[in-house]
């Protein structure tokens, strides 16, 4: 059968790696939940591990990790928009805001619900997402610092989401500055500046991030170790946390070369360009996932030897090589996914997730865990 495995103990240990890293530069850090789309067993392992903060972008996540422990910290990291404000105050703690009518519309419904909602002002640093311009930080300030029920806990960016920015040194000591600014102005602390991501972390470790960086908001190096900046793995991070393993439906001795003439009417190909002659034979095996279960364009398969040679939106043809290497009808096949492979795989309602060990065996063995994430509402 087809299947996503999401190892915990692989999780755990980058967990609590990624925890001695924010430790040792001082910060507090989030972990960022969103590509689990909800999943109640990984949610639920990620709490026995001690995790105290987690952050994500759909507001029905956010619902499911509170039933799981209403005691954790809550961030609600998509901006928001108007007709979501009361939900976002009901469900988060703290939100990411770049508009003022948003954050005025935040503050009415926290009047409403009796609670004081945090909230970190974006600053647009060069990734084009979301963010105000730095001229108009002064002014932005000064608006919502006077509103009853917000508290501005800091400021933060997004950096290497959107436009692909690589995060610099100098971007960083901006929002350090900018910090100093209001705080000189207003005579008004901001303990917070959340700029850190997966993609910050070689700064981190490299040792060239400034220390008044001090929040992360951290998903992909949890679960697929990646390093962002320059391809692969983290040092010190493991990268199968996550499987996909898929069924083999037929394996055969095919042609590796198209015998008739090909067209472009075959758009969800996700064709290797691999060198190839007309005649060369070789194995090739149909698993039974495809485009409608994932991107296919983002599965390695774990062993070195064997290709993705295209897939339809039922099924993926993988080359095996010149020997069918043991493999049989019923057998599966293993593929690492990337980032947009993974979150597809979880979204998607046609392969199941299983959690290994099981989350009872992994509570027991992991009682006195602790990955060390501190909520930044406790500072």
């Amino acid at each position: 059968m087809n299947r996503v495995l999401i190892n915990l103990e692989v999780l755990r240990e980058n967990l609590q790696t990624i925890g001695n890293w924010m430790d040792e530069h001082g910060a507090s850090w989030t972990v960022v939940t969103k590509v689990l789309c909800g999943h109640v067993q990984t949610l639920l392992a990620l709490q026995t591990l001690g995790v105290r903060s987690m952050g994500d972008s759909r507001l029905e996540n956010l619902s499911s990790i509170r039933r799981i422990d209403p005691g954790l910290e809550f961030w609600y990291l998509r901006v928001p928009d108007m007709t979501s404000t009361a939900a976002v105050v009901r469900l988060a703690d703290v939100s990411l805001n770049s508009e003022i009518r948003v954050i005025e519309s935040l503050n009415d419904e926290a009047r409403k619900q009796g609670k004081i909602h945090g909230i970190v002002i974006m600053i647009e640093l060069g990734d084009l997402r979301e963010g105000i311009l730095p001229g108009s930080l002064i002014d932005f300030y000064k608006h919502v610092f006077q509103l009853s029920n917000i508290d501005v806990k800091g400021i933060g960016a997004n950096l290497g989401c959107l436009a692909g920015a690589v995060p610099t040194v100098d971007q960083f000591m901006q929002l350090v500055l900018y910090r100093e600014l209001l705080e000189l102005k207003f005579q008004h602390r901001l303990p917070v500046i959340s700029a850190g991501s997966s993609a910050v972390l070689p700064l981190v470790l490299n040792k060239q991030l400034p220390k008044a960086i001090n929040h992360f908001r951290i998903g992909e190096a949890i679960f697929l170790g990646t390093d962002l900046i320059r391809g692969g793995t983290l040092p010190g991070l493991r990268g199968d946390g996550i499987v996909l393993e898929a069924e083999i439906a037929e394996i055969k001795v095919k042609s590796l070369v198209p015998l008739v003439e090909t067209t472009a009417m075959t758009p969800s190909l996700s064709e290797v360009h691999e060198e190839r002659t007309p005649g060369m034979r070789g194995f090739r095996a149909l698993v039974s996932v495809g485009n409608l279960d994932t991107d296919i364009s983002g599965l390695t398969p774990i062993n070195p030897k064997y290709s993705i040679a295209g897939a339809s939106s039922d099924v993926t043809v993988v080359n095996i090589g010149d020997e069918a290497d043991g493999l049989r009808v019923g057998d599966t096949i293993q593929f690492r996914p990337n980032y947009a492979a993974f979150v597809r795989l979880m979204n998607g309602k046609y392969v199941p997730k299983v959690v290994t060990p099981k989350i009872m065996e992994f509570q027991t063995a992991n009682t006195d865990t602790d990955v060390n994430v501190v909520p930044v509402l406790a500072s």
